[in-house]
This record gives structure tokens, sequence and C-alpha cells, in this order.
């Protein structure tokens, strides 16, 4: 369905029926939220949104690491609410512990976050009681919210809509007949758009580039900068992730020859996932799979270590929106 709605194919039409009834029912459930003030609940301190509209990877993950670590360098204190999709915490809401909680527990997008920024993170489908039990627990005066863009009984100051450059809104229609959650005009409401790929701002967004900074061995915790790699160029390559093309993009531009491995996103792997790979080459990961395969990894498995460059201009517009936001009575 994703190569249909991205690659805008004809038999999609027969679909658009369903499409316009799905986009009228997600347009008035948000005008519903929208108009009744009482259906929201809005935490005491200022909550910022990282989402998308569409269905496949658009770089929420590298988004909410950049931003979190936006925030701690301006001496807040933030913390991150997600749904932990797929995990299966003992109990909802989790607040995780990044030194023992697995990816199959907690999920692989929240435990690298947590590991990577250092920040409280707590997962719940319900995201006001995420919301509500990060405050309690933690000291934090921001909220990042991964996902939840269309979760309206969260109230939120600030949403950053994330949008794959290349493939844009595919076919620019709902589900089923295109990967869109809410109509394109949403676009148009929300604080920032980014552009993931795009390597310059326009006048109506933002542009997001993944720099690869590291090849981290799995088994040693190793770094190696790309350029100063001295294994075999032919490697094998896995991603489970929303757009796996990107990743393998990202090697070849690094001189790698790949092999390609795709595996669903949020992806459970174990010693035999990896029958098919050719183990005698260099194994390369995401850093969203490897999280998930230290317990049973091979000396030569490497995950490519990637953050997030955005201007100078959405730091200074970010800053600026920031500084009207202050904290609400609890």
């Amino acid at each position: 369905m994703l190569r249909a709605w991205y690659g805008r194919q004809s038999w999609l039409l027969a679909l658009r029926p369903l499409s316009a009834f799905y986009g009228l029912v997600v347009t008035r459930r948000r005008a519903a939220y929208m108009e009744d003030a009482a259906r929201v609940w809005q935490p005491p301190v200022p909550l910022i949104v990282v989402g998308n509209i569409t269905l496949g990877g658009t770089g929420k993950t590298p988004m909410c690491i950049w931003l979190l670590d936006y925030l701690k360098a301006q001496g807040l204190r933030p913390g991150l609410i997600s749904r932990g999709y797929g995990a299966s915490p003992q109990s909802t809401p989790w607040l995780l512990d990044p030194d023992h909680d697995d990816a199959v527990t907690v999920g692989d997008e929240p435990l690298l976050i947590a590991k990577r920024c250092q920040v409280p993170v707590v997962i719940d489908p319900d995201r006001p009681q995420a919301a509500r039990h990060l405050l309690a627990s933690a000291q934090v005066d921001v909220i990042v919210s991964d996902d939840g863009l269309q979760h309206y009984r969260l109230g939120r100051d600030l949403e950053i809509l994330m949008v794959d450059a290349a493939r844009g809104l595919g076919n620019a229609r709902c589900l089923p007949e295109g990967p869109l959650r809410e109509p394109a005009s949403r676009v148009k409401s929300v604080d920032f758009v980014v552009r993931n790929g795009a390597v310059s701002d326009s006048s109506t967004d933002f542009g997001m580039q993944l720099k690869p900074v590291a090849l981290v061995n799995l088994l040693t915790g190793e770094r190696i900068r790309p350029e100063h790699w001295q294994g075999s160029k032919q490697v094998s390559a896995v991603a489970g992730i929303g757009n796996p093309e990107r990743f393998f993009i990202s090697l070849e531009q690094l001189s790698f020859e790949v092999e390609r491995h795709i595996f669903s996103d949020h992806a459970h792997y174990s010693v035999a996932s990896f029958a098919a790979c050719d183990l005698d080459r260099p194994l390369i990961m995401t850093e969203k799979d490897a999280i998930k395969c230290t317990g049973f990894a091979r000396p030569n498995w490497w995950y490519l270590c990637v953050e997030a460059t955005m201007s100078d201009a959405f730091a200074s517009q970010l800053q600026q929106r920031l500084a009207t936001l202050n904290p609400r009575p609890a």
C-alpha cells in the first residue's frame, strides 16, 4: 500500500468513497475537541507534539532527539511521552529505566530516546495519563510528545509536523485511498512543518538533514567515524524502520556496497532473523534496530548513528515561540 500511495497508482480511485468518509469523520472529531475545551486535558507545563499525518517513516525520532537536546541546552528540563508501540510493560503508565528496561518491554523508540538523551520517558497509549505520570515522577518543565498529533484529548502548545521530503504527502488522499491520517489541509494549522531530507528551508517549512556521525559496534561500543572505516565496504544492511530506503541510501553515500535486508517497522529480532544475511560481511543496521539486538550480536555487527541537523532559522523561531510559553497553574 505504501508503494501504491506514494506511487499515485490509479486503481486507488476505487477507494475514494471510503477515503472521503474517513476524512469527514476525522475532521469532525478534531472540530469536536477544538470546540469543547472540557474534553481536553492541558498540562501545567508547555507541551510540544512531534507528529505526522502520513503513514510511513518521516523522521519523528531524530527530531525528538534534536528537540530534547536543544531544550536541555536552553537550561530547561524536558521529558518525553510516547505510546510505546509494541511495548508490553508490567503496567501503564511506565517510567523507563534505560539501564534495565529492554526494547521488548518498553518499545524500541522510547528506549533509544531515553538512552540517547538521558531524559525521563513515560509510555502509555493514554497520552494525558502518560503526561500526568511524567510530571508526578520527575522534575519536568516542558514535555515532548513523540507522535500523538491526532490524540486531541491531550492539549498542546506547539505542533511540529514531520514530512518526508522525497515522498511528500503521496497522493494527498486520506486512508484508505492514500497515506493521510488527516486531510492535507491539516498542514496549514500546525506551528512548524519540517521536511526530513530537504537541504534548505523554504517560505513555508524547514529542512532537516540526518548526518551520519559514527559507526558503533554493538558488542564493544567502539565508535568509528564513517570516513575512518577500515573494514570491508561490502556489507549486509538491516533496516526495520518506516522508510528503510533512506537508510540504505545513506550507507551508499558513505561508499558502502549494500546487501539490503528489509524488516517491518518495530520488528522483533532473534538470531534466526538474520539467517538470510551474509554474516561473513560486516552487518550494519539502524540504531533503532540495534537496541533490540545487543543480546545476541556478533563482533562484526554495527549500527549507524545519525544526528538531525536543523537551520539556525528554525532554532531561532523555536526559541521565540518557547519564550511565549509559560507554565500554567496545575
